[in-house]
């Protein structure tokens, strides 16, 4: 990879410009981090705006590497080398890829996550764990989902490690954060879809429940689940059969077994019978922790 400028100290602005977006990244910061070849290369496939890439110095005479240099240059995407010791300042991951990024995170609102028609948007509310976000916007978007919304205060769906969990999927699928879940489910609701919320009792078994038209499917974090005054808001709840002795399901499985029943849904003709999503929307309910 001849010609690209080095990267010698950790002193360099844009080392220190990663390295934050590493740490902390703010709610209101549009830049983004990317680690690893799959998640940059998708990047540029997607035509996201990256502002630079980095490789180590250790990776950068490699066929891979030399062709995703090429692939930046292409789209005039800055390209620079940096030292291994300076690499490993650079990048957040235990085991660095040889590879990072500084682009700009995708800028959708919830109109977007709606679209086309019908939707099929996931709301996760709370969900603390990146990786979980992460995997729920990535199967949101191999499923055929229309749209990912993270409620409240939870994980950034735009720090490294969703970035990473959701691969490239962020750039394909608009993915919105929202600081309160109420606005959030309100907001959808003005789009033209159904909320309905993932539960264990009070609810209409998923392959019972009609998903083939809009709808918004809430799902709650890792710990405590819903909270009741978010479950409460919803049109109807869902619930995804298990054997006795289980009562719940990791979240972004949870997500991946709702997303395919709903694909499996919408490429069939309308059943006779079927409902159309779940008990009364003030009866009470609650919803099981998803670790």
């Amino acid at each position: 990879m001849p010609d690209r400028p080095v990267i010698r100290n950790r002193q360099h602005a844009l080392v220190d410009r990663l390295r934050q977006l590493g740490r902390k990244r703010t709610a209101d910061d549009p830049a983004v981090l990317l680690d690893g070849w799959h998640l940059v290369a998708d990047a540029l496939a997607a035509a996201a705006r990256l502002d630079a890439v980095v490789f180590s110095t250790e990776v950068a005479e490699r066929p891979e590497a030399c062709a995703l240099a090429r692939a930046c240059d292409a789209a005039a995407v800055p390209v620079f080398v940096a030292r291994p010791s300076v690499f490993e300042a650079i990048s957040p991951s235990a085991a660095p890829s040889g590879v990072v990024a500084m682009g700009r995170r995708p800028e959708w609102t919830l109109a977007h996550t709606a679209v086309p028609v019908p939707g099929l948007v996931f709301v996760a509310v709370e969900v603390q764990d990146p990786g979980n976000l992460g995997a729920i916007v990535r199967v949101a978007d191999a499923a055929g989902g229309t749209g990912v919304v993270a409620a409240g205060s939870g994980a950034d769906p735009f720090g490294w490690k969703a970035l990473r969990g959701a691969m490239g999927s962020v750039f394909r699928l608009p993915v919105v954060r929202v600081p309160r879940p109420g606005v959030a489910i309100a907001g959808l609701r003005v789009t033209g879809l159904r909320v309905l919320a993932a539960a264990a009792r009070d609810a209409v078994p998923i392959e019972e429940a009609d998903l083939r038209g809009p709808v918004a499917i809430v799902l709650g974090n890792e710990g405590a689940g819903l909270p009741p005054e978010v479950a409460a808001e919803a049109d109807a709840r869902l619930a995804i059969p298990m054997r006795p002795g289980v009562d719940s399901l990791n979240v972004a499985t949870a997500a991946a077994v709702i997303a395919y029943e709903a694909r499996r849904q919408r490429k069939r003709p309308a059943e006779p019978g079927r409902r159309s999503g779940g008990a009364d929307r003030h009866a009470t309910t609650m919803t099981p922790p998803a670790d």
